[in-house]
């Protein structure tokens, strides 16, 4: 216990020192984690930095498994079943080979099974460093987001088969493999089942008590990782079943999301910390290994993934950011490398070249993420520009529509907008890239361009340049920034959580921008004068109360 703790120590002292200083320069967290730890790692065993990864990486999963939502996934996990298979079908071979022949030029012993653990590495993908340095929901219910996270699905269940059979440590143990796949197979069946039919029952019984529904949801994770501990298969496994078996969408479940996510910035910290820590100083193999997976994996696999979309229909910018948010080694592919560690069945220079290639990855995905927009007009734009096949055959505006109002987002707010200009005559456009909100859209909607509100095209299909008024109901600072530097002469709303981001919008041109806080204090203070006022004002409180509008846009 004294090593536990004497460890966390010595972890989050050193990443807040670094957090400090990133901070004041505009540094991502994650690079700012692997450094720590790369610090911290010399201070720190290794079965104790197994055991924290372990667990890290369990968490992480389970997060991942509560966001993943079939019914909104449906629409795109076709599509990101086809580039997925594809990626394997062009990846695996290759990195199996390479994999075979650096090990037997190394030297190194169980050459076949060492090359399974390189390819496995080369091969799995996931959106775990994009998902924590974004933060931000709106990415994921966007196409590119949905895409991305469809993806990252069909690889965890891969990988979920592929830890298992490699749990065994002798692979031609045909009763032992089939006895951990059986077990998978359980697990997941287990957590979809109570996502469809037990969870809805907590939620009954809980009846609107939020931390009854948060401890539920820890409990459904302890449970399942023991019996992943009894059944011996990894606990990540069970952690991701378990994951599968809470649901987050519904008000009932905010206190679910609110608990989970702040939680999640602590094992997140001690996932990135031990990655950087197990970090060693490399040989001239480890870097020869590290740099092909690096290649493979940070370069092969979103290319491979970006002309998979394109060819499934998606236009270019759509098909970038989602093949390029898969660019960093997967949590599962470390799971494997740490499981054949305790194993004792992977060679030391594979297993070093797969973590500095996955903290390498890592810090590069967290750079990319941050100035992917930037990346995609400067190198990709003039190359897949030109494909908006995808956006033309989901948007449909009136012909020469001018003196109009373009709305951004078609949520909640987005809806309440629209319904009011229908009523007031006016002429308007909605644009959306939500797939899971475009039936609503086509069916409710007499104008609307389905497409990234950031990207060019879909702007001038919603004939932006002449319109009178644009209203954007998307919290996201990227979206506000792109309306700004836009050449756009009519009044602009914009929307934002916080008073010096919406202070600096308006400086920057926005004729008003939307602070939810703000907006419920003065909505608050409105309400109290009107109380203390007249009777009748008295009596018509509750035709005008505001409810919780102004809180969200979901």
């Amino acid at each position: 216990m004294t090593d536990l703790v004497i460890t966390l120590s010595i972890v989050f002292v050193t990443a807040g020192i670094l957090l400090l200083i990133g901070n004041r320069l505009n540094i991502p967290v994650v690079p700012l984690y692997i450094i720590a730890g790369v610090l911290a790692g010399q201070f720190i065993a290794d079965e104790t930095l197994i055991d924290l990864a372990l667990w890290g990486i369990a968490f992480l999963v389970f997060v991942f498994g509560i966001r993943v939502n079939l019914d909104d996934l449906r629409l795109v996990l076709r599509d990101g079943e086809g580039a997925a298979a594809t990626r394997i079908a062009v990846v695996a071979p290759v990195a199996l080979t390479v994999g075979y022949v650096l090990g037997g030029l190394f030297g190194v012993e169980a050459q076949l099974r060492n090359a399974i653990y390189f390819g496995a590495a080369a091969t799995l993908c996931s959106t775990l460093v994009g998902g924590h340095v974004r933060r931000e929901e709106t990415q994921l219910e966007i196409t590119y987001g949905r895409l991305a996270s469809a993806v990252h699905f069909f690889d965890d269940i891969v990988a979920i088969g592929v830890v298992l059979v490699l749990s065994a440590e002798t692979l031609t143990d045909a009763q032992l493999v089939t006895s951990n796949l059986g077990f998978g197979v359980i697990f997941v069946l287990a957590g979809l089942f109570i996502y469809r039919h037990g969870f809805p029952l907590l939620l009954r019984a809980a009846d609107g008590d939020e931390e009854l529904v948060l401890m539920g949801s820890i409990s459904l994770l302890i449970g399942f990782v023991a019996a992943a501990e009894l059944a011996g298969v990894s606990i990540v496994v069970g952690a991701f079943a378990a994951g599968l078996a809470v649901r987050e969408e519904g008000s009932e479940t905010l206190g679910v999301r609110n608990g989970i996510r702040s939680i999640t910035d602590f094992f997140a910290a001690i996932f990135f910390v031990t990655v950087g820590a197990l970090v060693a100083v490399p040989t001239v193999e480890v870097l020869v290994l590290a740099g092909v997976l690096i290649v493979l994996v940070a370069v092969l696999n979103p290319l491979i993934h970006t002309f998979a979309f394109i060819y499934e229909g998606y236009d270019g910018r759509t098909a970038f950011l989602a093949g390029f948010s898969l660019n960093q080694v997967s949590e599962f592919a470390l799971v494997i490398a740490i499981q054949a560690w305790l194993l004792g069945t992977i060679a030391d220079t594979v297993f070093n070249g797969i973590i500095l290639a996955a903290a390498v990855t890592m810090i590069f995905a967290a750079f990319t993420n941050q100035y992917k927009n930037r990346i995609y007009d400067v190198l990709f734009a003039p190359l897949l520009g030109n494909q908006t096949g995808y956006i033309d055959r989901h948007s449909d505006v009136t012909d020469g529509i001018t003196d109009h109002i373009v709305v951004l987002g078609y949520g909640r707010h987005g809806r309440q907008i629209v319904e009011e200009l229908k009523n007031l005559g006016c002429q308007y456009v909605v644009v959306e890239n939500d797939p899971v909100r475009r039936e609503d859209l086509q069916t409710n909607c007499e104008n609307y361009v389905f497409g990234d509100v950031i990207a060019d095209y879909p702007m001038e299909l919603a004939e932006l340049s002449d319109a009178r008024l644009v209203v954007s109901t998307i919290d996201h600072q990227p979206v506000s920034e792109s309306l700004l530097d836009r050449d756009f002469t009519g009044d602009l709303i914009l929307k934002s959580d916080s008073s010096r981001e919406a202070s600096s919008f308006l400086d920057a041109g926005a004729t008003f921008v939307a602070v939810a806080d703000v907006l419920a204090s003065d909505q608050l203070v409105e309400t109290i004068e009107r109380a203390v006022d007249t009777e009748t004002e008295r009596d018509s409180l509750g035709d005008n109360h505001p409810g919780t509008d102004v809180l969200s846009d979901d």
